[in-house]
């Protein structure tokens, strides 16, 4: 019984340490928004180029939605916990590169590091409730890890002006690299059973290379020796080259080396910047047994052309003005790059042996999950984009008010994801989801009718945006519950991965597209003013913009609670044929929704489930 409970500590020990390192990597999304002028100053560009540093935030959405495929996949090939680590470590070296930077470039590739590395940190954490809890017990796990996520979004502005009270910008990335070692260092010595197994699994630790023959031991560690000399040199010159010591940099016989190359002004572009370069590429080659054959059967190739695909989308929208335009200014040509990437990624998953997304993955419960997640996303990033924009059209309003405005909405999201895996244990995904998102859908349909002073009456547009943002959290984890209890422990990392991908693509596209028809609408209302310089008329016409977004949301709510309900009826049950048998996934029964099986009360994870190996 002790080694029960130790178990089952184990697991909620690392749900909880992983759940808080989500939250702060979404916080990361937008810790920098009021440290941006900061930013740029840092990087010696003045309030008249601040446009040049929207990829400072789309850099992070880039590493976050683009590699999550691959990650997905990956945690379905190495143990979750080895992901987990990984994507820690890659957080940590962004946080760095981004804290020392003083050129745009390199603070740009630093948050492109950290979205890399805490976008890595959902499907990894997902999968891992997948394993450690059985179906009809993940309900509660799973609303947390949604509850924290929503929750990391709306601190993230909050952090960021907290520690500018007591720091400069820096500070934002210290605070991020010393949090993502404390996690790391958790992480490292949480062990949970159910995923310890897994680590000694040589399946797991070279995937790619099973059957064949094995290295020489000497020639392992004269090669891993190797390896860490150049690792150690690539730290130690990059770190040299970014600080840059003036007590170095200004010696005459120690500064050579910081003399940037030709007419460049890089510190990258020094002898000292390419001695790291050099050791960085010398030290894949070294270690490239270890994780090509990985990355060989996760189909890289096929996860390069997805992330072509969505780092197109991303980069397209995330740098447009929504209250002025659709496209930013590179679609015209990212979008059609994009759209070649995408079929070259469905000709790779038909004709690859071993394709990113497996064959029938996409299958069952988990359809109807992706799509309602995606249109989940159109609905958030319509009430988070335009109810500060509708509350800027009111006279006297400022920017940072109407955040605060939006946070009434934010804040109801993780409450409603935590009610909503607590009613799992009682009730269906679909029983749960539908529910919440035609609350919402009513009321943005309401929102719709919205004037400029709606805003004013505290008390309504407080309960609306509440029930709006509680409607959408009890869909989160029912979403995520039916897609995992649709796949096996083979597929939970990938699975998981395409409901997060899903959801934040609903966001980037269906912004654009509700956008679209939204400035369509505002062009008319403005042609038709008798007189285009009066300008309440013109803010009046604003307004027309912002009630077709909340229209076109509402619509794309309704939809996604009609679909929800295509999640299942029946709560799922704690024992399917996925878990018991990877194979059984590919047969038709449908043992989750048996009404002869019965679900135990608890929440802790099933001490059985945690011992019993899985392949």
């Amino acid at each position: 019984m002790t080694g029960e409970t130790g178990q089952a500590r184990g697991a909620r020990s690392l749900l909880s340490v992983a759940s808080v390192a989500v939250a702060l990597a979404a916080a990361d999304t937008y810790v920098v928004v009021l440290a941006l002028t900061d930013m740029m100053a840092g990087a010696g560009l003045g309030i008249e180029s601040l446009q040049k540093g929207t990829p400072i935030i789309s850099g992070f959405l880039l590493g976050y939605i683009a590699v999550l495929p691959l990650i997905g996949r990956l945690a379905d090939l190495v143990p979750r916990r080895k992901i987990l680590l990984a994507c820690l470590a890659v957080f940590v070296v962004g946080s760095l590169i981004t804290g020392i930077a003083v050129e745009l470039p390199v603070m740009i590739g630093g948050r492109f590091l950290q979205g890399l590395g805490g976008g890595g940190l959902v499907p990894a954490t997902l999968a891992i409730v997948a394993d450690l809890w059985p179906p009809g017990r993940r309900g509660t796990p799973l609303g947390v890890v949604g509850a924290v996520q929503e929750l990391g979004s709306v601190l993230g502005p909050l952090l960021g002006a907290a520690i500018l009270l007591v720091s400069d910008w820096r500070g934002i990335f210290w605070l991020n690299a010393v949090l993502g070692v404390v996690f790391f260092v958790a992480v490292w010595l949480i062990r949970p059973a159910g995923l310890e197994e897994d680590a000694d699994d040589p399946d797991y630790e070279s995937p790619g290379t099973r059957g064949t023959a094995e290295p020489q031991p000497r020639r392992n560690r004269l090669v891993t020796g190797l390896a860490v000399v150049v690792a150690l040199v690539a730290v130690a010159a990059g770190s040299l080259a970014l600080i840059a010591p003036t007590s170095l940099t200004t010696s005459v016989a120690w500064g050579g080396p910081f003399v940037p190359i030709g007419e460049s002004t890089s510190r990258v572009l020094t002898p000292i910047g390419l001695v790291a370069v050099v050791a960085l590429m010398l030290l894949a080659l070294l270690s490239a047994a270890r994780w090509l054959p990985t990355l060989v059967r996760a189909d890289v190739l096929g996860a390069l052309f997805i992330a072509v695909a969505l780092g197109a989308l991303v980069l397209t929208f995330s740098s447009a003005d929504p209250a002025k335009e659709v496209l930013g200014p590179w679609g015209l040509w990212l979008l059609p790059i994009g759209a070649l990437a995408l079929v070259a990624f469905a000709v790779r998953q038909r004709t690859a042996a071993n394709p990113l997304i497996a064959r029938g993955v996409v299958h069952g419960r988990v359809i109807p999950a992706l799509v309602v997640s995606l249109l989940v996303g159109t609905a958030i990033v319509a009430i988070v984009v335009d109810v500060p924009l509708l509350a800027r059209l009111t006279e006297g309003t400022t920017e940072t008010e109407a955040a605060f405005v939006l946070v009434q909405f934010l804040v109801a999201v993780p409450v409603g994801a935590v009610l909503g895996g607590l009613l799992l244990k009682a009730l269906g995904p679909g029983l749960v989801a539908a529910p919440g998102l035609a609350m919402t859908a009513a009321v943005l349909w309401g929102m719709s009718g919205w004037t400029r002073g709606a805003l004013d009456e505290p008390g309504l547009a407080t309960m609306l945006l509440v029930v709006a943002g509680f409607g959408i959290g009890l869909a989160i984890a029912p979403v995520n519950d039916a897609a995992l209890a649709e796949s096996s422990h083979t597929t939970h990392g990938t699975v998981s991965s395409l409901v997060v991908v899903a959801r934040m693509v609903g966001m980037v596209v269906g912004l654009a597209l509700l956008t679209a028809v939204g400035l369509r609408r505002f062009q008319e209302a403005v042609n038709a003013l008798p007189d285009p310089t009066d300008s309440d008329a013109l803010l009046d016409a604003a307004v027309v913009q912002v009630q077709t977004v909340f229209a076109g949301a509402a619509l794309a709510t309704l939809a996604a609670a009609g679909i929800a309900l295509l999640l299942g009826h029946h709560r799922v049950r704690h024992s399917t044929a996925a878990d018991l048998d990877p194979d059984a996934a590919d047969l038709d029964v449908d043992i989750p929704d048996s009404p002869d099986r019965d679900v135990p009360d608890s929440d802790a994870p099933d001490p059985e489930s945690l011992s019993q190996h899985k392949p």
